[in-house]
């Protein structure tokens, strides 16, 4: 039996062979790209087809190139707006051109002449939202798809010159699949769904990808999908036939370089409903993932035709709510791409472009993707499947009514379809939610669900990522195989509700919130943590949006004669932001329950006002807040962690910290982990070593401890630094050691919160130490945190974006710091208020930067002359319960210092009834 087989796939090979060398040998006409210039013109007034075709379309067309967009060549209705901070400039980038309606496009074709007779099919890539194509006159049909392609099949096309039409309407079709922002004016700039919206993408009008007309194959075989059991070690594999196959294929396998891997005969299969299925060994194959990234591609053959497929060899699951890949634990270290290209305004469809995107983001750490309510074009899989990444794919969709419209649901539901038919053999391909923070009826969205997983087992599907909806957002719904959440029904699970109520701390995780989930867990947009805006970034929008938002800023802070500052401003809330990014990251590997996160986000968002969340900007490039090295230190497969319980301990404490290793790299055997305590010369006060030290897949907690009595006579900043010897993985925290000791005034300061007193006092010519009661000042509550999201999409809350430290002052040398936040500021940014000094000619030690829609001058420290007096003016509390207030007891301690000293000697003069009208209650 076996020697038939060998005959056979002997001769099929021959037979194979003759039929390519007899193929015509010019390959020009296997596909007529149809990339180039195409007349356009408008429809703004939906005049229809006989209007258009009557007139002269080379006279009074316009040129365009397709693929492209009206934006990108200039084609819509011009921009008015001018710089404002209001919220129709704030909402998001200015279009420079914009056009919602129907547009035509129009070329002249040539069909071949051995073409004759041959069904065609047009593909149109990517299209938002509806195409209707018509040849010489004739409507061939219309297609609605936001996240595929758009296929016409044409039909008796006759050979030489025929004309196409191809109508693009981007008008919003279904409003029920898109929530609106009602802060924005503008109604175009209302939708908010990533796949249809102003806010990150535009709503482009014109065709983008592939453009192409082929023969349609009158093959048996339409198409082949490749389904890996890597438990079992085989692969199933479906080809879809328009007839009875009724005969042998030879099936083989190749890798990335040709080589063939395997080869069989295959006589023995199901066939039923068009389908043809069978099992092929997969022992021999390696594995996909991050790590790995070979792929293959498998071919079914027959004499006459034959069908390929790349895939990759991975399976994907989750274990008592671990989530799986290959049969090990995974972590998913995310970042959401939201489609923003601010140089075009839409996604880009070449693959070295989302190679470039992956790059960046594994440079910091990252392995995994969110498509938030949109799905990327065949480009970014294809990518990620080359370099590794993860992707979680979504419906374009993002609605507080799902289910209400019939309509809206089924294109919903044909979008699903269409996502998994075009997309679901990629190996990147894991995850797919039908949307963003939905709300509605989720009996449709569970049904929806369990249909998907019927249809396509390659992927772990989820109802929602996230909802407001209650109990929904609290708990997985039945159908879903991971579960995207803030909260649970027990707690906060990511820092936004944490950082700025509860004072900082190492030790904690979010165990107690997550561990009774029993679905994969992942933290739903951890961070939105805003950076004020870098200025320098306007001249980068060369393509088809404008900053007008940036420039508007940029002329606010002219006028106040703040703009030489706003570099600062940018790097020292940058900073704060990736602190706080930190500490959110490491509490996440800490969790055992815990399976993934997903910031929003490493990269500016330029929309939903202006939410300038990212440690990078829009184009990926770095703000100067942090390298990608740094970054990666706490964002990687495998990262050292410490659990300790504060940022400051005073004299006499005991520092303690435990040691522990999350690692989603490997296995590794007989590892020396090496802990140490430095201080501010580089001297180690207390090291650690722990030998002979095996690291499982997941959280190795426990591994030791670093113990040591605190003993200091000076403020100091030191470092705890954890380390795996040999290796790039490393993890470092500052922490803050202060004396236990009050310092004391001399007899010439006086300390008081009273105005008058103070005014008193310095009309005698003393030094004073104004502390007002926060209740008395004018001003911002303080906040430690920036501001969340944007000021403009969320303005009721306190508005500030960090500090702006003058470190080499002297009023702080005995107050370690840098010249942005840091976590001993937490308390005294708590207890304060964040004073406007726009009429007060004064140059702060302790800056509070205002946020970018405001843009105030504030302060929390600063001196100046009154008169004969000297006057140092705190509006941070630091003269309440100082015993149990370190950082409050140390600055008191460092400014009574300096007020001691000879160094206390403001240049700058206030006149003090100024001072007080504007800054007390």
């Amino acid at each position: 039996m076996l020697s038939n087989y060998k005959t056979y796939k002997f001769l099929l090979l021959i037979c194979l062979c003759i039929s390519l060398l007899s193929c015509d040998s010019d390959q020009q006409y296997d596909k007529i790209d149809l990339a180039g210039e195409w007349q356009v013109r408008l429809d703004s007034l939906d005049r229809g087809q006989q209007e258009h075709w009557q007139q002269n379309w080379t006279e009074q067309g316009q040129k365009i190139q397709l693929p492209g967009t009206l934006d990108e060549a200039g084609i819509g209705t011009a921009d008015t707006l001018t710089p404002a901070l209001n919220t129709y400039v704030l909402s998001n980038l200015s279009r420079k051109h914009q056009y919602i309606g129907k547009a035509w496009y129009q070329k002249q074709i040539e069909i071949p002449q051995d073409w004759d007779g041959k069904p065609l099919v047009l593909n149109l890539e990517r299209v938002l939202w509806k195409s209707t194509v018509f040849i010489n006159d004739t409507k061939v049909g219309s297609r609605e798809s936001l996240i595929g392609n758009h296929l016409y099949e044409l039909y008796d096309l006759k050979t030489g010159a025929n004309t196409l039409t191809i109508l693009i309407d981007n008008s919003d079709f279904y409003p029920d699949i898109n929530i609106e922002g009602s802060r924005y004016p503008s109604g175009v700039n209302r939708e908010m769904a990533h796949a249809y919206t102003n806010h990150t993408q535009i709503k482009w009008n014109g065709i983008l990808g592939d453009i192409s007309i082929k023969p349609i194959s009158n093959k048996i075989f339409k198409e082949l999908q490749v389904y890996p059991n890597i438990e079992e070690e085989f692969l199933s594999v479906e080809v879809a036939t328009t007839e009875v196959l009724g005969k042998p294929v030879v099936v083989s396998i190749t890798d990335q370089t040709g080589t063939e891997i395997s080869s069989e005969v295959i006589s023995a299969y199901s066939e039923e409903n068009n389908k043809v299925n069978f099992k092929i060994a997969g022992k021999v194959l390696q594995e996909w993932d991050e790590f790995k990234t070979q792929l293959y591609t498998l071919v079914v053959q027959t004499q006459d035709e034959k069908i390929s497929k790349t895939f990759g060899y991975r399976s994907k699951g989750y274990n008592d709510g671990e989530l799986m890949l290959n049969g090990h634990r995974i972590f998913l270290r995310g970042n959401l791409e939201c489609v923003i290209f601010p140089l075009t305004g839409r996604p880009p469809l070449q693959k070295e472009d989302w190679l470039s995107l992956y790059q960046k983001a594994k440079d910091y750490g990252l392995n995994h993707f969110r498509f938030h309510s949109w799905c990327p074009p065949e480009a970014a899989f294809a990518a990620a499947d080359e370099i590794g990444m993860y992707l979680q794919v979504e419906l374009p969709h993002w609605s507080l009514k799902v289910g209400e419209d019939e309509k809206t649901w089924k294109f919903l539901n044909s979008e699903a379809d269409k996502i998994i038919a075009d997309y679901g053999h990629h190996p990147s391909f894991i995850f797919m939610s039908m949307g963003n923070e939905l709300e509605g009826d989720f009996g449709k969205l569970n049904e929806l669900v369990s249909t998907l997983k019927e249809k396509d087992s390659r992927h772990l599907y989820a109802t929602t990522s996230f909802s407001f909806q209650t109990p929904v957002g609290k708990r997985p719904e039945p159908e879903d195989e991971f579960f995207v959440t803030q909260w649970t029904d027990k707690g906060w699970i990511r820092g936004q509700g944490v950082f700025n109520e509860f004072s900082p701390n190492f030790k904690t995780d979010y165990s107690e919130n997550s561990t009774h989930i029993e679905t994969p867990l992942i933290s739903h947009e951890i961070g939105q943590y805003s950076v004020y805006p870098d200025i320098s970034e306007i001249e980068k929008y060369t393509g088809v949006l404008q900053p007008l938002n940036f420039i508007a800023i940029k002329n606010d802070l002219e006028d106040k004669k703040l703009l030489s500052l706003a570099p600062e401003f940018t790097k020292a809330s940058g900073k704060l932001a990736a602190m706080l990014y930190k500490e959110e990251i490491e509490r996440a590997l800490k969790t055992p329950a815990f399976d993934g996160f997903q910031l929003l986000q490493l990269q500016d968002f330029p929309g939903q006002g202006t939410a300038l969340v990212g440690l990078l900007n829009a184009f990926w490039e770095s703000k100067g807040a942090i390298s990608a090295e740094e970054f990666s230190t706490f964002n990687s497969p495998l990262t050292p962690l410490a659990r300790f319980d504060k940022a400051i301990y005073k004299n006499g404490e005991t520092f303690k910290a435990d040691l522990e290793i999350v690692n989603f790299f490997k296995p590794l055997k007989d590892q020396k982990l090496i802990a140490s305590l430095k201080n501010s010369s580089g001297e180690t006060i207390s090291e650690t070593v722990i030998e002979h030290v095996d690291l499982i897949i997941g959280n190795n907690n426990s591994l030791g401890i670093l113990e040591t009595s605190i003993q200091v006579d000076a403020a100091e900043e030191w470092q705890l630094k954890l380390s795996l010897e040999g290796t790039d993985f490393e993890n470092s925290w500052p922490v803050w050691v202060y004396p236990n000791t009050m310092v004391k005034a001399s007899e010439n300061i006086q300390i008081t919160s009273s105005f008058q007193k103070a005014k008193q006092w310095l009309q005698q010519g003393k030094r004073v130490l104004l502390n007002p009661s926060i209740n008395n000042l004018k001003g911002v509550e303080g906040r430690f945190v920036p501001v969340f999201w944007s000021p403009v999409h969320f303005p009721d809350q306190p508005g500030t974006m960090g500090l702006l430290i003058d470190k080499e002052h002297q009023a702080l040398a005995n107050f370690p710091t840098q010249e942005y936040t840091q976590w001993q500021w937490w308390d005294l940014c708590k207890q304060s208020k964040s004073v406007i000094i726009d009429e007060i000619p004064i140059q702060p030690i302790v800056r509070v930067i205002d946020n970018f829609v405001t843009n105030h001058s504030m302060a929390t420290l600063f001196e100046a002359k009154v008169g004969n007096g000297k006057l140092l003016f705190s509006s941070m509390d630091i003269l309440s319960n100082l015993r149990s207030r370190p950082a409050a007891q140390q600055l008191h301690n460092s400014l009574i210092y300096y007020m001691n000293s000879d160094s206390f000697n403001p240049d700058q003069e206030l006149d003090f009834e100024n001072l007080k009208a504007q800054l007390s209650n």
